[in-house]
């Protein structure tokens, strides 16, 4: 199936109740899309079995799949509590359990990344107490790694390369994790990403790296990596959100305003702006989505371009980038050519949240 149907407007965003806006239900699109999506994890979790979905041919549907999970399998396992939620079935509910379960391993696994696999594998969990279990061990851990002098969990040498790394994708879902366990040392590990990141020395670079007394740019990933960008503005986000956190202040907001997308920037963005006609980037985008969703339940001036920019990049995925049930056009590694226009899991998962979110299956504030 291919999804199709008019953007709806503004005022039609239910799940995005902003000041401004009247609730009602949204459009038949959304509904049937998440629908489609969560019909498509079923089907995908009879082929892969006890194994994690990493990406799929995007003629065949074939996936690539992991032993272990990697640095996604959160991810998966986020997609099987969503249709569980979805469907309230308690065999969708026991998969998803069985799956979480088989991310214990990564809990002391030496990589910031258990925030991607350990805050969405189980933020969705409803009253699973092997889940609460695996997040409290999980933020325990990461508390342990946590580096008092580079003020940050480091990068890790889990999945290989140098160890003392500062990267955008180790920020979300390793700050609200940290932050289970202690407030400041998660403000710390989201303040120093910024600092290098979002205001560094010589402009924005996803990924640094610590060389004996100071912080070095990295090569890879470029400057222009969207997904990179993606993840700093979630993590703005989850911070800006958590009206409690002392990380809200000035160097969060300045962030926040480098971040953005500017409204004539395209709803889906080129996996690298300095590729020209290289691939686009499905999931940089999706993320984006969900970011600018839980902006707007800020309730601040901004709210309604929030939600509206929001349901405007998941209409674009859902009628223009969705097939039977498949978020294709994802760029896992456009520098190496792997799975540059493909079925991402991580692109999958934050879709489905963002259409959760519009329909009022998933508070945000709780993922």
């Amino acid at each position: 199936m291919r999804a199709t149907g008019e953007a709806p407007g503004a005022d039609e965003v239910r799940g995005l109740d902003v000041p401004g806006m009247h609730a009602r239900e949204p459009e038949h699109w959304a509904s049937e899309a998440l629908g489609a999506v969560l019909d498509r994890v079923a089907l995908s979790h009879v082929e892969v079995g006890a194994r994690f979905p990493l990406f799929a041919d995007p003629g065949t549907g074939r996936w690539t799949t992991t032993g272990r999970g990697s640095w996604t399998g959160g991810f998966w396992a986020g997609l099987l509590w969503l249709r569980a939620r979805h469907t309230g079935d308690e065999r969708d509910r026991a998969a998803a359990t069985e799956c979480t379960a088989r991310l214990a391993p990564w809990a002391e696994a030496d990589t910031a990344t258990r925030g991607l696999i350990l805050w969405y594998g189980t933020a969705l969990a409803d009253r699973d107490p092997g889940a609460d279990a695996l997040k409290a061990r999980a933020a325990r851990a990461c508390l342990r790694d946590f580096d008092p002098e580079l003020r940050l969990v480091p990068w890790g040498a889990a999945l290989g390369g140098p160890r003392l790394l500062a990267r955008a994708d180790g920020v979300p879902g390793l700050v609200p994790l940290l932050a289970t366990e202690n407030a400041t040392a998660a403000d710390a590990h989201l303040r120093t990403h910024l600092d290098l990141c979002v205001h560094g020395p010589g402009g924005p670079r996803p990924a640094w790296q610590w060389d004996t007394a100071s912080w070095q740019q990295c090569e890879d990933p470029p400057p222009d990596w969207a997904r990179g960008r993606a993840w700093l503005l979630l993590a703005v986000a989850d911070a800006l959100l958590a009206a409690e956190s002392p990380a809200a202040t000035q160097l969060v907001h300045e962030a926040l305003e480098l971040l953005l997308p500017h409204p004539d920037e395209p709803l889906v963005p080129p996996a690298h702006a300095g590729l020209g006609d290289g691939p686009l980037d499905t999931s940089a985008a999706a993320i984006t989505a969900v970011a600018l969703a839980k902006l707007a339940l800020l309730r601040d001036s901004r709210s309604a371009w929030y939600a509206e920019r929001a349901r405007d990049v998941l209409h674009r995925l859902v009628s223009a980038h969705l097939v039977d049930g498949r978020l294709l056009d994802g760029c896992y590694d456009a520098g190496s050519g792997t799975a540059v226009r493909h079925q991402l899991v991580w692109g999958d998962f934050f879709l489905a949240l963002g259409l959760a979110a519009l329909t009022g299956l998933v508070d945000l504030t709780a993922v």
